[in-house]
């Protein structure tokens, strides 16, 4: 049985969708269970959950004492949601805070198949849902515990059921109500995860199809009365209590403290220019990045094609968007990713050109050394001789991905080069995320840090007095990891909390204030460890010592004269 047989069996019904999501969780899942905590935003994310679950508070969300008015709760009650299912707060377990990405990278993996699916056909509704769940992007996104896997499944959803809608007028039939159903709920879940950025991505791709067809009458048949009550039932009741609950703060902080920043300027310094996703899309869509130029080939050549026309009506406006956008991260662009997926799938239905089947290769190769590279960068500079067999199983699969996929799209096998350089591929990510990128040990201070004060019976969590007083490193991984009582302060605080009796961390340009301070308390420092490494967030190198607390004598110390013996007898 040859593989486009296979393919044609495997995608019949809801075999295509779940063998997309299947793809999904093998790529993401072995990064859940393996990477610590990251810096910045999941620890944000994720401790902000875990505050939610201490407090009973599930409207105002909050980091520490401090109000977190960025983005909407749907994210933390997903979290939150999970980790009383599967985990408990005070564990401080962080894959019980991914699994809602993981779930969203295999929605977004599923509903990508079924809507193309229904616009181009099964076999190529499986193709696209595979490449997208594994996109370097998306099975690096399944495994951080924050908004954008999530997100990208539920805008997926709503791209996929207006896919269906949008076939079936095409035929002039109507949509089932479940789909019509699964377009509404994936819209309104999107809204109340991260805001407008999924209303933003479906409502530019039907503006797009209106001006493409000419035509927007079969837009009416969305359901937009009962639609529009669901997107109410899900997203006002929440709008509703923090709007009470902060007096309106909410919305000021996030729309005038966020959201506008981000519009007006590289924000945080994440700035980048016109063509930054662009750049970047071979990387991140690496293993399929050997059909990216037959994908965008495809694109203009069969733009008449209806599942091609909507792809790029998903595609374009949503691209240029976030290309427009003064702020820039990688993975802003992911929920267009499904709309790449289509385009490259859709390539592979008729043979390729030589031209894209040697730029393809050709990109292929280099985004495979490039990985290759990375690996052996990070255990030259960051690993021991103990990562080298990760170093060499993760370079290794990365140069075969992209030399097979090359070397088959050029035979003119282009769906085996895809699966060939797929298998690969994934098994190249496992390797880096699962195997060698978490045993580089000077990129995860907080965990090191964690790990030293459990070992020294320091960690409130395991009875010492608490809470740890740090100074000179703030990164949210360490909050998360010790808890929310965690005690950010400066040389003379952490001084104080070792006359306490609590243990503190003190990064190494803190020293001099807090030896200064341990003078005058009459104390001498009594340090338990040093760890030291690379803060990946600033770029900083650091060192961090443990120290011991050891509380001062109360400031009267005597003791009350023991009575003569020949006194106490009588």
């Amino acid at each position: 049985m040859t593989l486009e047989s296979r393919l044609d069996d495997w995608s019949r019904g809801w075999r295509g969708p779940l063998f997309a999501a299947l793809v999904a969780l093998i790529a993401g899942l072995p990064g859940l269970l393996a990477m610590p905590p990251l810096d910045r935003d999941e620890s944000r994310f994720a401790q902000a959950t875990s505050q939610m679950l201490e407090t009973g508070d599930y409207v105002v969300i909050k980091f520490q004492d401090q109000p977190r008015f960025k983005k909407p709760v749907g994210i933390h009650w997903l979290q939150a949601v999970s980790v009383k299912t599967f985990s408990d707060a005070e564990d401080r377990r962080i894959w019980a805070y991914r699994i809602p990405s993981l779930l969203g990278a295999m929605l977004a993996a599923a509903a990508c198949a079924w809507g193309a699916a229904a616009l181009l056909d099964p076999r190529t509704g499986l193709i696209a849902g595979s490449i997208l769940g594994a996109t370097f992007l998306l099975s690096s996104e399944a495994f951080i515990a924050k908004t954008d896997a999530a997100l990208c499944g539920t805008t997926t959803l709503a791209m996929g059921a207006l896919a269906r809608i949008y076939a079936a007028q095409l035929k002039g039939e109507s949509a089932s109500k479940l789909t019509k159903f699964a377009f509404w709920m994936g819209l309104s879940l999107a809204a109340l995860i991260k805001g407008p950025v999924g209303l933003l991505t479906v409502f530019l791709a039907l503006a797009a199809l209106a001006l493409w067809d000419r035509k927007a009458r079969w837009m009416k048949d969305l359901g937009w009365t009962w639609g529009l009550i669901l997107f109410a039932a899900v997203v006002l009741p929440w709008a509703m209590m923090i709007t009470v609950a902060t007096d309106g703060a909410f919305w000021g902080t996030a729309i005038g403290g966020d959201l506008a920043p981000k519009m007006a300027g590289g924000q945080e310094g994440h700035a980048g220019p016109f063509g930054y996703h662009a750049l970047l899309s071979p990387l991140l869509s690496f293993p399929a990045t050997v059909l990216l130029p037959a994908g965008l080939a495809v694109a203009w050549t069969r733009r008449k094609d209806p599942g091609v026309r909507f792809a790029v009506c998903w595609l374009v406006p949503t691209w240029l968007m976030f290309e427009l956008l003064p702020t820039k991260l990688v993975h802003y662009a992911l929920p267009a990713y499904g709309a790449l997926a289509m385009l490259m799938a859709a390539a592979v239905r008729e043979p390729l050109g030589k031209l894209v089947r040697w730029l393809g290769g050709g990109l292929s190769v280099l985004m495979g050394a490039l990985l290759a590279a990375v690996a052996i960068y990070g255990q030259k500079e960051f690993g021991t001789a103990h990562d080298l067999g990760w170093t060499v199983v993760a370079a290794a699969f990365a140069l075969a991905a992209g030399s097979a996929g090359a070397v088959l799209v050029a035979r003119r096998h282009a769906v085996r080069a895809l699966f060939v350089a797929g298998a690969l591929g994934i098994a190249a990510h496992i390797a880096l995320t699962a195997g060698l990128i978490p045993r580089l040990e000077p990129l995860f201070l907080s965990r090191d840090l964690a790990q030293a004060l459990n070992q020294a019976r320091l960690s409130p969590r395991s009875g010492a007095p608490g809470p740890v007083a740090v100074t000179g490193y703030a990164e949210p991984s360490l909050i998360f990891q010790l808890g929310t009582t965690t005690q950010l302060t400066d040389g003379e605080g952490a001084a104080d909390a070792i006359a306490e009796g609590r243990p503190a961390i003190v990064e190494g340009r803190e020293e001099k204030p807090f030896r200064a301070a341990m003078d005058q308390l009459g104390l001498a420092p009594r340090p338990v460890t040093t760890v030291e490494g690379l803060n990946y967030s600033d770029g900083d190198r650091e060192r961090l010592t443990v120290y011991r607390g050891e509380p001062l004598p109360p400031a009267e110390d005597a003791v009350e004269p023991t009575e003569p013996a020949e006194e106490s007898q009588r």
